[in-house]
């Protein structure tokens, strides 16, 4: 069986103050690298064999943190990029509802596209690392879609998911299945000022 932890990547200045980030390559702040450590320290307790990570330097370097204790070989896949949100980038939640009412932003990636090359990440995954254990460390929009694209209960969008935060989904003979949805458990020790704005928007769906 293919067992994939979905990892949030921690949080940035942009998340603090609600902004959007979308493609843009927003660094962690110093919240940000205490929930990597929270999660590495979680994560050190069970074995792993890869960790895949996006290659925007929120993901990257919270993977590196993780990895910091795991010490397994660490791969990068443009595929796992966060979604381009094209002119909302930047943008605050109040500015974004202000402009944006319909959430249809001008010059973002198509919801379809994006979904594909997601669905094809996964899928190179599930090829070329068979019955492994994965960590794949990635970004709000990314997660929130793969963990729908699997279950009857959510619909892209609705996933609240904390920076930090693990997500379970396996691949077994019944196909890809989730397992576990935004657990934080871990991250009861590091105190972020607020969520994003983006998981402000959503609702959470029960595990």
């Amino acid at each position: 069986m293919t067992r994939i932890c979905l990892v949030r990547h921690g949080e940035t200045d942009w998340n603090a103050q609600g902004r959007l980030q979308g493609s843009m390559d927003i660094p962690l702040n110093a919240n940000g690298i205490l929930q990597a450590e929270a999660c590495s320290e979680h994560l050190k307790e069970t074995s792993w064999d890869f960790v895949i990570t996006s290659p925007l330097q929120r993901a990257k370097n919270t993977a590196e943190i993780i990895n910091g204790k795991l010490g397994v070989p660490l791969i990068v896949m443009e595929e796992f990029m966060e979604r381009h949100f094209g002119d909302a980038e930047g943008m605050t939640l109040h500015d974004r509802r202000a402009i944006f009412p319909d959430k249809k932003y001008p010059n973002q990636e198509p919801l379809e596209l994006f979904k594909q090359r997601l669905m094809f990440g996964i899928k190179k995954i599930e090829q070329q690392f068979p019955d492994s254990r994965i960590l794949l460390v990635a970004h709000g929009a990314v997660i929130d879609l793969i963990l729908s694209a699997f279950s009857l209960e959510a619909k892209p969008g609705y996933t609240s998911l904390e920076n930090g935060c693990i997500s379970h989904i396996h691949f077994g003979e019944q196909g890809w299945q989730v397992k576990g949805i935004n657990q934080v458990g871990h991250l009861s020790k590091v105190h972020a000022k607020y969520k994003i704005s983006y998981e402000k928007e959503a609702v959470t769906w029960p595990s």
